[in-house]
């Protein structure tokens, strides 16, 4: 990876490029720290301490502590992770979409368009819950109309700027903008994490005891980092030979190739899906000020990630079960509308491919199909290790910090997929120079 970066810097074209995406990184770290004019953040940063974390945790760390900030960025670009994820599953159930996503370079621009504008929406739409409900409990030092207006308006336009800052570092950068946008804002929040757990595990204790406790907590990450590598780039590969073909005097084709299937079919998708689906009840409760009583409280606690695997309360563990469960349905379910095996098998057929002692057609389907409800399980399972080793940390040792099975996943996944596109550049702009010599 460094050795990428360092030949890189020694191209001019893309230099510029990583020297521009630095450019963005530092405007929205700047803007993260920029306050929302009207607003009381000495009381939000105490509301948001006294939190048991969970829902708004979770959201923290993908905001890159802004939203505990309550800055200008505190949307950040999630109303954009959502918009998207929307109009992804929308491309698959409404035909007319699916005809857009077909139609090439325009259609995706269409697709693109309409994606900003859910953005902004959903922008508004959060935005005027957070004003409401936060600011009727005393986070606006005035409540009333106008500052309602003025805090909504700070926090879509901060969330439609970070969107525009995400795709100009697709366009002049080194690609991956939105990604990238989220990455930055969950690695500043490590430093933060990483002082918490020296506090608690080593500052104050005898230095054989400091320096075992920090040789574990390094192991458990590079394990987990290790992992998380192993589960992105794992894939099953299927060999497909394609049939001979005469084309004039010469008879082509007749290689031999493979169709690679992601274990990790569904990337982080799965998670973000599941923990959204949990905290959602949390989050709404918070908003409008009721902490609950009787049966609903303990359903709120039991959906809270702070009460799994607590020795002393293993009952709110029940929760955890339901979000592992989420978090396969959610792997097969992304899967499947992201990926058709029949389609995949006709396409095979009609370009004369075909799975060695596999019948062409429905045979070929219904063996993706097996193959595939295979490797998703594993996958699955592997993002179930991943997001609960935190929460058992979490539980038993107290170890509470942003970092997370999820984030690490996005910043593994991310940083890989940058660096193999910085690779590509280059060996696109040397094929050019070759060319040109």
């Amino acid at each position: 990876m460094f050795s990428t970066l360092k030949n890189a810097f020694k191209i001019k074209e893309i230099r510029s490029k990583l020297l521009f995406t630095f450019f963005m990184l530092v405007v929205i770290r700047f803007g993260s720290q920029l306050p929302i004019p009207g607003v009381n953040r000495d009381y939000f940063s105490s509301w948001f301490e006294a939190q048991t974390g969970g829902a708004f945790s979770f959201f923290d760390a993908f905001t890159g502590g802004s939203f505990s900030r309550m800055s200008v960025f505190a949307l950040n670009i999630t109303p954009y992770i959502t918009s998207s994820i929307i109009m992804q599953l929308l491309t698959i159930a409404i035909p007319k979409l699916e005809e857009m996503q077909k139609d090439g370079e325009d259609g995706r621009k269409k697709i693109a368009s309409i994606t900003r504008y859910v953005t902004v929406g959903l922008a508004l739409l959060e935005s005027t819950m957070m004003a409401i409900g936060f600011g009727n409990q005393g986070l606006l030092q005035k409540f009333g109309p106008l500052e309602i207006i003025t805090v909504v308006a700070v926090l879509t336009a901060g969330s439609a700027f970070l969107m525009w800052i995400g795709e100009r570092i697709t366009e002049k950068g080194v690609g991956n903008g939105i990604s990238i946008v989220l990455v930055i804002n969950i690695i500043s929040r490590l430093p933060d994490d990483f002082a918490k757990l020296y506090e608690q595990f080593c500052k104050g204790k005898s230095i054989p005891l400091a320096v075992v406790a920090a040789v574990i907590i390094v192991a458990i990450i590079l394990a987990m980092t290790v992992f998380v590598v192993i589960l992105n780039s794992a894939i099953r590969k299927i060999p497909v030979q394609y049939a001979k073909k005469i084309q004039g005097n010469k008879m082509v084709g007749g290689q031999m190739t493979f169709l690679p299937l992601k274990v990790n079919t569904a990337g982080v998708i799965p998670i973000i899906f599941a923990s959204s689906l949990m905290q959602f009840p949390i989050v709404i409760s918070t908003l409008f000020g009721y902490s609950g009583n009787g049966v609903w409280r303990q359903i709120l606690n039991g959906l809270n990630q702070d009460n799994w695997c607590n020795p002393s309360q293993l009952i709110y563990s029940i929760g955890l079960v339901i979000y592992v469960i989420l978090t396969v349905f959610f792997a097969y379910f992304y899967t499947s509308l992201t990926f058709n095996p029949l389609e995949i098998a006709n396409n095979m057929k009609k370009q004369g491919g075909f799975i060695p002692g596999i019948r062409p057609g429905k045979p070929t389907s219904d063996y993706l199909n097996k193959v595939l409800n295979a490797i998703i399980f594993i996958g699955a399972i592997g993002l179930v290790i991943v997001a609960v080793v935190p929460f058992f940390f979490n539980g038993v040792f107290k170890a509470s910090v942003s970092f997370g099975g999820t984030s690490l996943i996005i910043i593994v996944s991310v940083v890989l997929e940058t660096i193999k596109q910085i690779e590509s550049q280059m060996l696109v702009r040397n094929y050019k120079g070759f060319l040109n010599d």
